[in-house]
């Protein structure tokens, strides 16, 4: 054949090469956890699996998984350390460390996941238009239906609430708290737990203040030690009310819980889409809609507190 025609051959090759869809193109995809927390490890699985389910498997895509120490220096780092490899994308678990991504990269792609009040902790302005490099799932369930179903089970004149003033979701759960409290006439006494070695003294001072609830952030601290916080309360006959998710299951008597899964699952759709080239400015945050209010009869028989049939009617799961 002649030396014309393999030219022409090589050439169409290399059109071909250039002109293949970027979905079949290798990209990196680089996730970091604000902290190694069972709910952040739950949807990241299922956030793998979605993407997986669009196409995006070992083949094309490489995932790597960063759980920094949990403070602002260390998601800093990891962030900057996935803008020098050149992430196509990056997935953020958690308020602290999208915050810190946000600071550190104006370029790379950002999908969120378990953020608490993205307009409220000032990752944006706008839910259903974002702006900027990033999108995501917010995990912002209503406060005040978590109030009202513990009210109707044992008066509220002074709740307690740990929280962590590192972790800005935990900051906003607590300001709500305050809001509802003016509202609806009862005090808030809070309790800063920034590290697990402030716990003991902080839940020591709340039991013997004697609060009628406790509220349970979501924080590291706080969820680390969960099951140690709800011993101590049983021990004092004082109820817990928290939004962190398998509360219910750990003790807490009411809980109003977004599920995990669902958050992954919609971060892996939504990064697929910006994998084959959506701008995420244009992609609404996605707000929880499998939300269960559940009530733990076993903690309130412990307690020996009875729950109202009313509050069983709207509650989405009773655990017996």
């Amino acid at each position: 054949m002649p030396l014309k025609f393999y030219c022409y051959l090589i050439l169409i090759l290399l059109v071909m090469t250039v002109a293949a869809p970027t979905h079949a193109a290798r990209k990196l995809v680089a996730a970091v956890l604000t902290s190694d927390l069972p709910r952040y490890r739950e949807a990241h699985k299922a956030f793998t699996r979605t993407l997986a389910q669009k196409g995006y498997d070992q083949s094309n895509i490489e995932i790597i998984t960063q759980t920094p120490n949990p403070d602002p220096i260390s998601w800093a780092n990891t962030i900057r350390k996935f803008n020098a490899i050149g992430a196509d994308i990056i997935i953020t678990y958690g308020a602290p460390v999208t915050l810190a991504a946000m600071r550190e990269s104006d370029s790379i792609p950002i999908v969120f996941v378990d953020v608490y009040g993205p307009v409220e902790t000032g990752i944006t302005r706008s839910m259903t238009v974002p702006g900027g490099n990033f999108t995501g799932v917010s995990s912002k369930v209503p406060m005040v239906t978590l109030i009202k179903a513990a009210q109707e089970v044992k008066p509220i004149r002074t709740l307690g609430v740990l929280y962590n003033s590192r972790e800005i979701g935990s900051v906003v759960q607590l300001k709500e708290l305050k809001r509802i409290g003016a509202q609806m006439g009862f005090a808030v006494v809070e309790m800063n737990v920034s590290s697990t070695t402030m716990l003991d003294n902080a839940l020591s001072s709340l039991l013997s203040s004697r609060v009628d609830w406790l509220y349970l952030s979501e924080s590291t601290p706080v969820s680390r030690s969960f099951e140690k916080i709800i011993r101590r309360t049983n021990e004092s006959k004082i109820p817990v009310i928290s939004h962190v998710p398998d509360a219910s299951d750990k003790g807490a008597l009411v809980a109003l819980e977004i599920n995990s899964l669902e958050q992954g699952q919609i971060a892996g759709d939504y990064a697929a889409k910006i994998l084959a080239g959506k701008k995420p400015a244009h992609m609404a945050i996605s707000t929880p809609k499998k939300i269960d209010l559940i009530v733990n009869l076993k903690v309130a028989k412990l307690l020996d507190l009875h729950v109202p049939i009313q509050v069983l009617n709207v509650a989405t799961k009773v655990l017996k």
